[in-house]
């Protein structure tokens, strides 16, 4: 068995949480997750000041104080907080190393930045897979540090090097990858940001990070530390099972994952055993994420107060628009948020919010030239006008794109402690990936009385961003309610409930195993989070807006 733990879900998640995990249980290996598409746009400004930067550095602050505990204890560490710059991170941690007197062998891999590949690309980085942290830990190394991988990579690299696995061991990879999957995001598997977290009856103040004891057939136990927060149980790994995938096949670099093979047991208290994993040849292509720069962006957010809602923010509106003339911005978009309450007891609680952002390729026609308008306005326009913050000068935002590239054009490459440069292969056999035969549907429930109440009374949901898309992942906790609501919620339902999804592309993916269902949303976040297109502009919030969602529900499951 291998125990890994994960002790980072993104760039700037709780520092403490890599002592956490080495001091609260036994472990091989701990894991970091530092890098999103946004996390990768915020290196590439670092390095563009500092070609010595572009890593988080935040990893190096928390080895300082963890790095003689892991290496005293035998953990392995093995993190893509290289982002950019995994070289220049791993010879950081060289140095630490002397410098706290623990003789940690440090490699790290690369081969994934392909920015020059791409002109216009601020950065442009491949989604590499495992076999370049196998060949690290194999040639001895304490300490991995990678550039772009696969989230779930740190985890398949670490097994296959922990059982031998080989490239085409696809069912026992493709375990690998459905526990990676689970434990990348760190505490969303362990009752954060769980949408049942009211009725737990768990302390979810401070949940513990997650662990995964993995065995030589793939299939794995997810669990964590006694004696720490949150709980582990079947819903809390549903909902990170949906979280950002697509359809039935979940596509990487080592192997493709069928999600729709998936079984999960509750194995006892915070513990729930995956098996039964079925895997396919990955597919000949690598996922290459760009960011550029997209232009400037500034917004003003209004609020109103009392009374007239509605006509105090058609007048700042219009007033907005002809103090800017003939020469606005290339994009306005207003967004009226009705947060007021009638007769509020606090001046708060009476107020609604007038949000207008602005974009353009002329930083100067979303700076001064915006701002100056708005606040000119500050004793001529609504009654009580005022603003939640003075407008500033405007800011560059990014977008986010993919490209895909044939895995043999990559320069995969581990970098052994001894600084041997180890070439990674591509695989040998390939899948083009191919939509799956629709999961077959339970039968419909009886017609009974139904009651109109919240859709999250009987469901669960968690949703999330792929570049401009969106999923939701919607699961029933019976199998009563899941009879009722596979055939209930359709993507044509989905876009009844949710009007901004009504005219995109919306995709229904359905996993019996799971009880659950998961939609696709086709560009609701624009340009993705980093161009920040909508009020959420990472999709968090929008399996919760549908679990607020009134519909009909059969009495029986209420």
């Amino acid at each position: 068995m291998l125990r890994i733990g994960n002790a980072s879900g993104f760039y700037g998640d709780r520092f403490g949480a890599m002592r956490e995990m080495l001091t609260g249980g036994p472990l091989d290996v701990v894991t970091g997750d530092y890098l999103a598409e946004l996390t990768m746009l915020i290196l590439g400004r670092d390095r563009l000041k500092d070609p010595d930067l572009g890593y988080a550095r935040t990893f190096l602050r928390q080895l300082e104080d963890t790095l003689a505990l892991a290496h005293g204890r035998g953990v392995r560490i093995v993190a893509n907080a290289g982002g950019l710059n995994p070289a220049g991170l791993a010879a950081a941690v060289r140095e630490l190393a002397d410098r706290v007197g623990v003789p940690v062998k440090v490699a790290h891999v690369e081969g994934d930045d392909l920015t020059p590949r791409f002109p216009g690309a601020l950065t442009a980085n491949a989604y590499l897979g495992g076999a370049g942290i196998t060949a690290c830990l194999a040639a001895g190394a304490d300490v991995v540090v990678t550039g772009r991988v696969t989230d779930a990579a740190l985890v398949t690299g670490a097994a296959a090097w922990r059982f031998g696995w080989g490239p085409e061991a696809y069912d026992e990879l493709a375990g690998a990858v459905v526990a990676g999957h689970v434990l990348e995001c760190g505490t969303q598997a362990t009752g954060g940001n769980y949408a049942f977290f009211a009725e737990s009856g768990r302390d979810v103040r401070r949940p513990g990070f997650p662990v995964a004891e993995i065995h030589p057939d793939g299939t794995s136990v997810v669990t964590k530390h006694d004696g720490t927060g949150g709980f582990v149980d079947i819903g809390t790994v549903t909902a990170q099972l949906l979280y950002e995938t697509g359809g039935v096949r979940y596509a990487g670099p080592d192997v493709t994952a069928r999600l729709d093979t998936v079984r999960l047991e509750q194995d006892g208290p915070d513990r729930v055993r995956i098996s039964g994993v079925r895997g396919e040849a990955p597919p000949p292509t690598l996922k290459v994420g760009l960011n550029r720069l997209g232009g400037w962006r500034n917004e003003v957010v209004f609020v109103l107060t009392g009374l007239d809602i509605e006509a105090k923010a058609r007048l700042v509106r219009e007033q907005l628009e002809d103090a800017l003339g003939k020469q606005p911005p290339a994009e306005m978009r207003w967004e009226l948020a009705r947060t007021e309450h009638r007769d509020a007891d606090t001046e708060e609680r009476a107020a609604a919010y007038l949000r207008l952002v602005v974009r353009d390729q002329d930083a100067e026609k979303v700076g001064r030239a915006v701002s100056s308008a708005a606040i000119e306005l500050a004793l001529g326009s609504y009654p009580g006008f005022h603003v939640t913050a003075p407008p500033g000068k405007g800011a560059p935002y990014g977008v986010f794109e993919a490209a895909y590239v044939d895995a043999g054009d990559v320069p995969h490459t581990a970098v052994l402690p001894d600084g041997q440069r180890v070439a990674v292969p591509p695989p040998r056999h390939t899948q083009a990936v191919q939509d799956a035969e629709p999961g077959p549907l339970p039968e419909p429930p009886e017609p009974g009385p139904t009651r109109r109440a919240p859709l999250g009374l009987v469901v669960g949901a968690r949703s999330g961003d792929k570049g401009g898309d969106a999923n939701i992942g919607v699961w029933a906790r019976t199998e009563g309610a899941w009879r009722w609501l596979a055939h209930e919620l359709t993507a044509e339902r989905l876009g009844e409930l949710l009007p901004e999804t009504a005219e995109l592309t919306v995709v229904r993916h359905v996993l019996p195993n799971l009880r659950a269902l998961n939609f696709t949303v086709a560009q609701i976040l624009g340009e993705g989070v980093a161009a920040q297109a909508r009020f959420d502009p990472q999709g968090k919030a929008l399996g919760e807006w549908l679990r607020a969602r009134h519909v009909d529900i059969p009495e029986a499951l209420l």
